[in-house]
């Protein structure tokens, strides 16, 4: 598959993305027609810029190499127990593993704080050594609360092929984006013109 620039080639964020912040991120690796690919997390400045966009990280943090490489592990994690949950299957105990280190990488307590102008105030710290953790257990915690929750029945893979990205169902549409049901409707119309006999 060759990586395809980002830009027009994205799809906008699939039907629950926007609920759901851990959907948008394993959406985060796209799969196009003609053998494209796109990764929003394929380099620490993307994911860098993909953590800004979502609050999880300032525009000054610093991703290395090894930051964008723990969230492109998580990642796929998240896509083998989205897979599972959607084709009834047991979960992979790896995947599982791994979301649960995630989920106890950032305290849950806030702390204690005293400003000299204010007074105490309790807030959540947050240092640069810690905006990985916190950014890992969070989207870690949001697929959690997905493949618990209510919306879980909804899951689903679009299904257009050669996409790879995950939505949550509304009625009977199964297509992340207006492109994908436009590509899935047109495949289904050639195919029953190439089955249907010549007159």
């Amino acid at each position: 598959m060759s990586e395809s620039p980002v830009g027009s080639s994205v799809p906008p964020p699939a039907p629950g993305a926007r609920d759901h912040l851990a959907l948008d991120f394993v959406n985060s690796a796209v799969a196009l027609p003609g053998g494209h690919f796109v990764d929003l997390l394929g380099t620490p400045d993307a994911t860098n810029r993909w953590l800004t966009e979502h609050g999880l990280a300032p525009a000054d943090a610093g991703v290395q190499e090894m930051c964008a490489a723990q969230l492109r592990s998580l990642r796929e994690h998240l896509r083998v127990l989205f897979a599972a949950r959607v084709a009834g299957l047991p979960a992979l105990p790896a995947a599982l593993t791994a979301v649960n280190d995630a989920l106890s990488r950032a305290p849950t307590a806030s702390l204690l704080y005293w400003d000299e102008k204010n007074g105490p105030y309790r807030a959540a710290p947050c240092p640069t050594n810690e905006i990985l953790d916190r950014a890992l257990a969070t989207l870690a915690a949001d697929a959690a609360d997905l493949l618990t929750g209510p919306d879980a029945d909804r899951l689903t893979g679009c299904g257009s092929a050669p996409c790879n990205r995950y939505l949550l169902r509304h009625g009977r549409r199964h297509w992340c984006s207006t492109r994908c049901g436009d590509r899935a409707r047109a495949a289904r119309a050639y195919a029953r013109r190439t089955r249907s006999p010549s007159p």
